[in-house]
């Protein structure tokens, strides 16, 4: 197969990256919800939430707990970092910016030399 086939022992990492996807559509959907008296925003959060804790679990079994909490929450503040930016159009400084820099290079760092199971 391609160098872009996905299977076997990188199937940790796509179900992490969809635990990823969802995590960040189900905090984007927060404001949405205001405060949870919108139906429609306020189930498509759960779901989204509930749905990320599902595949959090499918990389939780090859693996450890650090490795995928580290990644699913550094890449999830870093993107809704971004997307807030752009949708909601919240502002951010330099010091924020080279904060997100390093959190992407922590969880590179984090995932380069884990050990896994």
């Amino acid at each position: 197969m391609g160098p872009f086939f996905v299977g076997g022992e990188h199937m940790q990492y796509v179900y992490l990256l969809i635990a990823v996807v969802f995590e960040v559509s189900g905090t984007m959907l927060l404001p949405v919800s205001q405060n949870f008296t919108r139906l429609m925003p306020t189930a498509t959060l759960i779901a989204c939430y509930s749905a990320s804790f599902y595949f959090l679990t499918l990389a939780l079994n090859t693996m450890p707990i650090a490795v995928v909490y580290a990644t699913w929450s550094g890449l999830g503040i870093f993107l809704i970092t971004v997307f807030g930016y752009f949708v909601f159009q919240q502002s951010l400084e330099w010091r924020a910016i080279l904060g997100l820099v390093m959190i992407v290079g922590g969880v590179i760092l984090v995932n380069t030399y884990a050990p896994h199971k």
